[in-house]
């Protein structure tokens, strides 16, 4: 995190909070099922293997979604140009975000469901960098890792300023979670679009930054 600038971690600290958002909504939806969180679906796959094959079925299909997304992202990021990487990923991750709504609108929950997993799985091939997440933007275990680290770090004499880019990016996440939570109760599934707005207004935004 420390390695980029300022409006690099300032989109990143949005599209965590987009994440969060659209995770949120989808925690509720599910009755505690994750759009975004595949380590939480991970644990309730095993959790319903030994007690509860819906569970089982239900994680193991959100977290398959969400693996198509990372997939997805990945290859649209690699066959953009290198200056248009993360607009095109970006765009990709609206136009999943937009159809979730749409599919809920006719009655395909299950599917927009899928959709909003599959574009939380591209989100993260946003900041990929020689094949890897260089960047997590829906999950925060590592964020709170190096924040812990940074923490220490002050506490031993170093720079305590160091840690302000990590609480910054998950508090980015927590933000957006209690968004979507707020909101959900009066917009259910149809306010992922104010996700996929957000989205969409960060890839217009990179472009004009990288032409500047």
């Amino acid at each position: 995190m420390l390695r980029y600038d300022r409006r690099t971690r300032r989109l990143a600290a949005i599209l965590a909070g987009a994440a969060g958002f659209v995770d949120a909504m989808g925690f509720i939806a599910m009755n505690g099922f994750f759009v975004s969180f595949m380590s939480g679906n991970s644990t309730r796959l095993g959790v319903g293997l030994t007690s509860n094959w819906t569970w089982a079925a239900v994680a193991g299909g959100l977290i398959g979604a969400f693996l198509a997304g990372v997939v997805a992202g990945s290859v649209a990021g690699r066959l953009a140009r290198p200056d248009r990487r993360r607009v095109y990923v970006l765009c990709l991750v609206s136009l999943l975000l937009l159809a979730a709504p749409v599919a809920s609108s006719i009655g395909w929950s299950t599917v927009a469901l899928a959709l909003m997993a599959a574009a939380m799985g591209a989100e993260n091939a946003v900041f990929e960098r020689d094949g890897e997440v260089a960047i997590g933007l829906t999950y925060m275990t590592g964020t709170l890792v190096k924040l812990g680290q940074r923490l220490a770090d002050g506490m031993m004499g170093g720079d305590v300023r160091a840690a302000a880019p990590y609480l910054v990016h998950w508090l980015g996440l927590v933000g957006g979670a209690v968004a979507g939570a707020a909101l959900y109760p009066h917009l259910g599934l149809r306010g992922v679009w104010l996700a996929a707005v957000v989205v969409l207004a960060c890839a217009i935004w990179d472009a004009l930054s990288e032409r500047a």
